[in-house]
């Protein structure tokens, strides 16, 4: 579809500087711009890319001055803030993308299953029995979708996709390809003979409105109960949550991390990559983790801890700063050592 730059400055609610009418199709950096593109500059940094651009139009700050002329085919749109501005568009050339509906063949829907309005479900997927999918729901090729689903409406399934069965997707949620949602949880228990024997697991998991999950992660299904991922929880690619854990409100965890079974992560938390977090631990609200952390015990509200077993950042670099220069420091005292044996020699030579 193409825009002209009077129809997007009016989606934005901005000032058009140059030709109206010119039409765009897609959008660009600024930097690697061609005709037909939309790109934006916030970043002064970036200020030069614009006198030599070949985009026809530009997002720039509602203030801004050009210091030399600006190539005669660049139309300036003017928003107070360009990174917002061109955000929302993003957002509308993604939601695009997904703009199919209907039921492509071959796949399997069961007739047990309750589809909403404007749905699209793509190649090689499968609707289980007593389904319940929303309105606008957009489900791509080679996706499994468990009996007793329900899925809540505008959210989008990527390809490859595992759903099992009584999971619960909430509204606008978007999963990424290769992802599992409702796996059997870890759960064994040693017989008599000092075997493991399963222990079944029959809870499911509740993802509720907003959330998003990115590629190849695993979210297992509670022994019984649910494993909550809370609204508007962020959760990067290859992510493992184990059974009956609960991720707040608003919290984001970055790739590689493993969460235990039965921990509770608080609202508005932001966990680094590869931390490990052991299970049954109570993690509060708004608690910053470093990067490869491994947390050990309960964190209060507002903590920010780093470290394996992680604790408070401050004394962490403190105690950093000392590691660093332990090679130094065992130096001096080996000096320290060997000065003190030879002044006792000394001492007992002329004793």
């Amino acid at each position: 579809m193409q825009f002209s730059a009077g129809q997007i400055a009016e989606f934005l609610h901005g000032e058009v500087d140059g030709n109206a009418q010119v039409l765009v199709f897609d959008v660009c950096k600024i930097e690697e711009g061609k005709l037909g593109m939309l790109g934006f500059l916030s970043n002064p940094k970036y200020t030069e890319h614009l006198y030599t651009t070949a985009a026809s139009v530009v997002i720039v700050e509602k203030g801004f001055t050009a210091t030399r002329p600006i190539p005669k085919h660049v139309t300036l749109i003017r928003v107070s803030d360009p990174r917002a501005a061109f955000s929302k568009l993003l957002e509308m050339h993604d939601a695009h993308q997904y703009e199919k509906k209907g039921y492509e063949q071959p796949s399997y829907i069961s007739p047990k299953a309750t589809i909403g309005k404007d749905v699209y479900i793509g190649t090689f997927t499968h609707v289980g029995d007593g389904v319940v999918i929303g309105d606008r729901v957009k489900i791509l090729p080679n996706c499994t979708i468990g009996d007793g689903v329900r899925i809540g409406d505008g959210t989008r399934i990527h390809a490859n996709v595992a759903i099992y069965n009584k999971s619960v997707l909430g509204a606008n949620c978007i999963i990424h390809s290769g992802t599992v949602i409702g796996a059997d949880g870890f759960g064994f228990t040693i017989n008599a003979k000092g075997e493991q024997e399963k222990i079944p697991q029959i809870g499911n998991v509740v993802i509720e409105d907003d959330v998003e999950i990115g590629a190849n992660c695993t979210i297992d299904r509670a022994t019984l109960g649910s494993t909550f991922i809370r609204k508007g929880a962020k959760l990067d690619n290859l992510i493992q949550v184990g059974h009956n854990a609960e991720i707040g409100e608003h919290t984001v965890v970055v790739s590689q991390t493993g969460i235990a079974g039965s921990s509770r992560i608080g609202k508005f938390c932001m966990i680094g990559g590869q931390v490990g977090i052991a299970g049954h631990l109570t993690i509060g609200d708004r608690v910053k983790v470093a990067a490869q952390s491994g947390i050990g015990s309960n964190i209060l509200d507002d903590a920010i801890v780093q470290g394996s077993p992680a604790f408070a950042i401050g004394d962490y670099k403190r105690s950093y700063v000392l590691f660093r220069n332990l090679p130094e420091l065992k130096k001096q005292i080996d000096g320290l050592n060997a000065t003190q044996r030879a002044s006792r020699k000394t001492t007992d030579e002329h004793g």
